[in-house]
């Protein structure tokens, strides 16, 4: 099965997506260990999602990409910035695969348009993000794309009682 073969859509995401991206935001907190979020689930209402997707689309330095199947939001992929004048131009970059779609190179096409996203802004400069050390494919995906590691927060993230470690990743734009 490839990305092509399933017909994916990957798109900035609009308020509409709200439900959808929630319901895929529940259901990958659970699928793994490698996210923050646990069986609680995302903590926000569709309303305020819709809200918070509005308030994206109208920032010049915070995207939300949306991979879509089927009129269903399978994938994600973030910059996430700070309004201050002093560090508008650290983005830190989250992306969430749902498992089913692994192994189709969604991340590679998310993170290629997350980058290019991120070129083209003409603010951001810096990308970051923090990935578990364990989570070997998708640290593997970051350093391909040149991401390189600055640190690693030993205990960085407690999962089913379990702490591990989590490296700091970041790429120079």
């Amino acid at each position: 099965m490839t990305q092509e073969a399933l017909d994916i859509v990957i798109r900035e995401a609009k308020p509409s997506d709200a439900e959808s991206l929630l319901q895929h935001l529940k259901t990958t907190a659970t699928e793994t260990g490698f996210m923050t979020m646990g069986k609680e689930g995302p903590r926000i209402t569709a309303n305020e999602e819709k809200k918070q997707l509005a308030r994206l689309q109208a920032s010049c330095n915070n995207v939300l990409l949306v991979a879509v199947h089927q009129e269903e939001v399978i994938g994600s992929a973030s910059v996430h910035a700070d309004s201050s004048p002093k560090i508008e131009h650290i983005g830190e970059v989250g992306i969430v695969i749902a498992k089913e779609y692994w192994g189709l190179g969604l991340g590679t096409l998310m993170l290629e348009e997350i980058l290019d996203w991120a070129t083209n802004s003409g603010i951001i400069k810096r990308l970051e993000l923090t990935v578990q050390a364990r989570n070997k494919k998708a640290r593997h995906l970051y350093e391909k794309m040149g991401f390189q590691l600055e640190a690693t927060m030993q205990r960085g993230v407690k999962d089913e009682g379990q702490y591990h470690d989590v490296c700091l990743m970041s790429k120079l734009l």
